[in-house]
Parts: C-alpha cells; sequence; structure tokens
C-alpha cells in the first residue's frame, strides 16, 4: 500500500506541544501499575491500574482480540504513559477471552458489557470524570458506548477507527468524539473517508506522518500528540469554556 502523503499535507499535521512540552523522559515519579481483576457478572477482567492522587481517569481500550490485540499493545501503551504523565489514573484491560480476562470473544456486544463493567469499577472507587481512549477495534467498541444514553465518558479519544471493515453509526456520534489520531499510511483507515467522517460529527484530526495502522516507531509522536490534548481538555475544563 502507498501512502497519500501528498493529499494528507494539506490537513491537519501532527505536533509536539507548543514550547518544547516536557517528554515522558522529564517529568516526574508516575505511579506505577497494579494487576487486579474486575467481576463482570460470571466473567473476570484481567487489568492493569495505575492510581492517580485526582478523580479523572481513562479506560483504555485494545486492539482486535482474535488479531493478538491485547492490554500490552504498543499503543496501548503510549495512551497509558501520556494519561498518567499528566496525573489521570488509567487502567488498560483485556477483552474477554483475552489474557487473563475469561470469556470468549463476542464480536463487540460482549466487549462493550466489558467497558462497562471497568468503568463502575473506577467510579466506585472515586473517579468523578472518565475518559475513553480506544485504539482501532477498541475505538470501534468504544464508539458503541458512546451511543448509549447511560455512556459514562467525558471525554473520547479514537486512535485509528478500522473504518475499512467496521461499521462506525456516525450519524450518532456527531459531538461524542473530541480528538481522533490517524497515520498517513494506515492499512485499516482511509484517511480521505476518516476526515470527512470527523467534519461530519464536529471532531479534531490530528495525522501522523508516516505512521501506518501500528504506529511502529511512531510512539514517541502520538504521546506528544495525546498529552498536548490533554492538557487542553484540562485547561478547558478549568476555564469552563
Amino acid at each position: 500500500m502507498r501512502c497519500n502523503s501528498q493529499e494528507v499535507t494539506l490537513l491537519q499535521g501532527a505536533s509536539a506541544p507548543a514550547g518544547g512540552g516536557s517528554t515522558l523522559a522529564g517529568i516526574g515519579v508516575i505511579m506505577p501499575e497494579e494487576k487486579i481483576y474486575i467481576k463482570n457478572g460470571p466473567l473476570i477482567i484481567e487489568c492493569l491500574l495505575s492510581k492517580a492522587s485526582g478523580e479523572r481517569g481513562v479506560v483504555i481500550c485494545h486492539p482486535h482480540s482474535l488479531m493478538g490485540g491485547s492490554m500490552y499493545n504498543n499503543v496501548v501503551e503510549a495512551l497509558q504513559e501520556a494519561f498518567a504523565a499528566e496525573n489521570y489514573s488509567t487502567l488498560r484491560f483485556n477483552f474477554r477471552g483475552v489474557g487473563g480476562s475469561t470469556g470468549v470473544y463476542d464480536e463487540g456486544g460482549g466487549e462493550k458489557e466489558d467497558i462497562f463493567a471497568v468503568c463502575e469499577y473506577l467510579t466506585k472507587h472515586g473517579l468523578k470524570k472518565l475518559f475513553l481512549a480506544g485504539y482501532s477495534f477498541g475505538a470501534w467498541v468504544g464508539s458503541k458506548i458512546l451511543e448509549e444514553s447511560k455512556n459514562p465518558f467525558a471525554v473520547n479519544i479514537c486512535v485509528s477507527p478500522p473504518i475499512n471493515y467496521f461499521n462506525f453509526n456516525w450519524d450518532n456520534l456527531n459531538n461524542k468524539i473530541n480528538l481522533l489520531i490517524c497515520g498517513d499510511c494506515d492499512q485499516f483507515c482511509k484517511i480521505d473517508v476518516l476526515i470527512q467522517k470527523a467534519q461530519k460529527i464536529n471532531s479534531p484530526v490530528e495525522i501522523i506522518h508516516g505512521a501506518d495502522h501500528f504506529y511502529l516507531g511512531k510512539e514517541k509522536e502520538l504521546t506528544d500528540i495525546l498529552r498536548k490534548h490533554i492538557i487542553k481538555f484540562r485547561d478547558i475544563e478549568s476555564t469552563g469554556s
């Protein structure tokens, strides 16, 4: 597959935080992650939880369970590091049937219930504002949560939604996705289509040049973009604008 980089150079490019923002190497101590297990009906969900001091937290959803996706994926780890660096509690987990999580793959339906279960756990443990950060298949399952009237998320980030292969109900996502990120070489997400959809639902888009669906070698650029927007979301909340 050839990258259509000429087409996307006129669109939003990826950039590091203004003013040479700090990198992960330049920040203080980040709270370690702890292995926990959360009940979801008869199932058990395997998770890694990093508990920060504040009331904000993020639920991070991994790529396709049947294609090697897990909470140890490099993009999932980049998401976790970006939020932890900005003092958010983080919870990444394995969908049912992956790693130490019991059950079997359920084509998105059961996986949606897994997300609700971990959200319930976090809110019961004092987190009052939850972010959703879904990558690939995790972004698709997460989008189904956003359509629900009981959507628990205040802010929603989708990384490389695989729109070539999964149906996203864009008509139900207007003003519900706060950030879309994708590489201009993504094999499973056509950039021109994604940008059209982003405009339709009023979502900002960040394009990482030279990145494909897997972001190998692009993790730091992804993390910098994430941190820039996480700070922006926090500033908007603090000013009320």
